[in-house]
Order: structure tokens, then sequence, then C-alpha cells
């Protein structure tokens, strides 16, 4: 995979971090147990590839945070930093999976 599928991460983020979640980990939590291990996978593929592109940090928060609805300064990190904890976790729980 070469380019950024940006509908695929459009989607994961807007639908998994709207505005009736709880919390970001448990809607996290809530989007690993239902979604199939192929589909993680190549969510994390976007994702590195979103993250690992020539776009600026600010283009990149700016991205996450409004394809979110997460308030970022209550949990005391900015977006680019969430987006990465993310994306870490789903590395890990595809190992369990």
């Amino acid at each position: 995979m070469n380019n950024i599928n940006i509908e695929t991460l459009e989607n994961f983020l807007g639908a998994t971090f709207h505005q009736d979640i709880n919390s970001p980990e448990e809607a996290l939590n809530e989007y690993i147990e239902e979604e199939e291990k192929k589909w993680i996978i190549d969510l994390i593929n976007n994702a590195e590839l979103f993250l690992n592109s020539s776009m600026s940090d600010e283009s990149k928060n700016n991205f996450i945070e409004e394809n979110t609805e997460i308030y970022f300064p209550a949990i005391n990190l900015n977006p680019l930093e969430w987006f990465y904890n993310v994306i870490k976790k789903l590395k890990e729980q595809v190992k369990n999976k």
C-alpha cells in the first residue's frame, strides 16, 4: 500500500470518536472488540502512512481534530500525540486477536 486511504481514517475517527461516547478509551475498546482483525490491520497501515507522511504536524493535528469529537485539552494530549497512542494500542490488541 503506497497511498493513504484518507476515507478509512475519516470513517474510523468519525464513527468511533463521536459526541455520544463516554470516553475515547471506551470507544477504542469497543472498536477493537467489534472489528475484524483484517480491518484493524488495514487501519493501522493507513494510520502509519498518514503519521509518516510529509504532511505538517499542524495539518495532521487539524485533520484528527476535525474528524473527532474529542476535547483534547481535557485529556492533556494534542491530537497527534493521542493518535500515536491509539495506533500503539491497536497494534498491541491485534497481536491478541
